[in-house]
């Protein structure tokens, strides 16, 4: 992925809300299932890492970018955007 289109992703993030929590029970199957299913639907998600859980934001990203086959867009502070195009319908049109 060129930094091109990570900064188009990087944009598009700006303004979408935080619909993945990780927890105090870190990165569970529950988790990924649910990463997994947002990812497919949407393509690009933003989550989050509570305060009380054992990871940061940049390892729970590379956990679960490694786990789902995902890129990872960006992280700062508690918060992490993951892209990965629709394996059925890529809505999200990369340069």
């Amino acid at each position: 992925m060129t930094s091109k289109q990570r900064a188009f992703l990087r944009s598009m993030a700006n303004t979408m809300d935080v619909i993945l929590y990780v927890g105090k029970d870190g990165i569970g199957e529950n988790l990924i299932k649910q990463a997994d299913d947002a990812l497919e639907a949407r393509e690009i998600i933003k989550g989050t890492v509570q305060p009380e859980c054992p990871l940061s934001a940049k390892e729970a990203l590379q956990t679960l970018c490694e786990t789902l086959g995902a890129e990872p867009i960006q992280f700062i502070g508690r918060r992490f955007v993951m892209y990965r195009p629709s394996r059925k319908d890529p809505r999200i049109v990369l340069e």
